[in-house]
């Protein structure tokens, strides 16, 4: 017998970050009842794990959270986190998504988040939600503000203690749990899978991560967010406050040889972003930042660069050749200053690397949707209807269909979800068109 369960809604949204759920909630407050479908244990997506946002250096999660909280408790909005999309496809005049529900090794419906499971847990292993610089539990709820705020088990760090399943006050535990099937069925769909940042382990040149004190921007985030790992901006390898910083730009990006031949369009300014937060919390370090071009594009953009400059960052026109490990945990950077000094060294405590956009979704088998060159969703309309593909019904939001920051993104996330809810109209009108037709027949 099929054990796969079925739902219907008249619109899916595939990816619970910022994007994806402008999308959602643009929907529903419509009245179409909507399905958001999120690969991690939270919604919020990149966004959630920021300190701060450009060029207003607002709090990121004073914006986010609120959107999280409203999706969750949105009477047209159903949740659905730790899933994967296997397929996509038109079936019957709408999009069927076939989704399988990792299991959380905890009963959502009884799991009451008191986190009592997470302080007894023994296991500590390294926290990706911090960057990797501190520990968590091997049963915990994903972050502070996490929605659903459920806990979660990582089985594969998990010792089977049986602690967790002692003090849970509820029984939530479910060692034994399996994954569940779904078959969502909608008559739109919009694609709001967001990015990943390209690895560090790609970059030969730059230590493929084994050195140190080189860290990606996100990781920055982490040390920069009030709720951080360290409470403060600390060099990882031994707990030292930085004296020295760098950013090394297009790390990721506009390097045919990595296939990535782009501009990820963002890593200019969330690197000046970050070094003015730096210049506030270490005001005697030196931040330098290593940049081929200096892309400033939207409003009020270059003003931001022009008051980074005016507070003491450095920006070193060059292109950096590579990165080695220096004496007591500095980083040596070797680089091409194109205005004065031509090949040349220096040292720092700490490098940064501002890394590219990569597709946060691949849809090849999955889903019959059109791809750019750069592997990010195509648009048959880009200047016009940016958010419509090539396959109807569906529609594309944010980094999805190529790199844009977070005011552009929202923007054309409102856009997708107007499209759908067009899409949708549409619908109805021909299907009540074809009951008059009948009906005079």
């Amino acid at each position: 017998m099929d054990s796969t369960r079925e739902y219907a809604f008249d619109a899916m949204v595939i990816g619970g970050g910022i994007a994806g759920l402008q999308s959602a909630l643009d929907l529903a407050g419509q009245g179409y009842t909507t399905a958001v479908i999120e690969k991690d244990a939270s919604i919020g997506g990149k966004m959630i794990r920021l300190s701060k946002v450009f060029p207003t250096l607002d709090c990121a999660s004073c914006i986010t959270t609120p959107k999280m909280a409203a999706a969750a408790h949105h009477e047209n909005i159903t949740l659905f986190t730790c899933c994967d999309v296997s397929s996509i496809e038109r079936n019957d005049g709408g999009i069927l998504a076939s989704v399988t529900q990792r299991p959380r090794y905890v009963d959502m419906d009884k799991c009451i988040g008191c986190r009592k499971c997470e302080y007894e847990c023994p296991v500590l292993v390294p926290d990706a939600e911090q960057g990797g610089f501190s520990g968590r539990k091997a049963i915990r709820i994903p972050f502070s503000n996490a929605i659903p705020q459920k806990a979660i088990l990582d089985v594969e760090n998990c010792m089977l203690c049986g602690k967790c399943a002692s003090v849970c006050p509820t029984g939530a535990i479910v060692y034994d749990q399996q994954p569940e099937a779904y078959r969502i069925l909608a008559k739109t769909a919009v694609l709001a899978t967001g990015f990943e940042l390209s690895p560090i382990a790609d970059k030969r040149q730059y230590g493929m991560g084994e050195i140190p004190n080189v860290i990606d921007a996100m990781q920055m985030e982490r040390l920069l967010a009030p709720h951080g790992p360290y409470g403060r901006v600390l060099r990882p390898s031994d707990g030292m406050i930085p004296d020295s910083i760098a950013y090394v730009q297009c790390a990721g990006s506009r390097d045919a040889s990595m296939g990535v031949s782009y501009c990820s369009r963002v890593c200019c300014m969330y690197a000046i972003k970050q070094a003015m937060l730096l210049s506030g919390s270490l005001p005697l370090a030196d931040i330098t930042i290593y940049y081929m071009d200096i892309r400033a594009f939207g409003k009020n953009y270059e003003q931001f660069y022009q008051n980074a400059k005016a507070m003491g960052i450095e920006f070193v026109k060059a292109k950096v050749a590579s990165l080695d490990k220096g004496e007591n945990g500095a980083v040596v950077v070797r680089y091409e200053d194109q205005l004065a000094e031509g090949v040349t060294t220096r040292e720092h405590d700490l490098v940064v690397l501002s890394m590219g956009m990569l597709p946060g979704w691949n849809p090849d088998g999955v889903c019959p949707v059109g791809l750019g060159g750069d592997r990010f969703i195509s648009s048959l309309f880009p200047k016009t209807r940016p958010s419509v593909t090539d396959m109807a019904g569906v529609f594309v939001a944010g980094v999805a269909a190529g790199p844009k920051d977070i005011v552009d993104t929202i923007t054309e996330a409102g856009g997708a979800a107007m499209q759908a809810a067009n899409y949708l109209t549409s619908l109805s009108a021909s299907a009540k068109d074809a009951v008059k037709e009948e009906s005079h027949a």
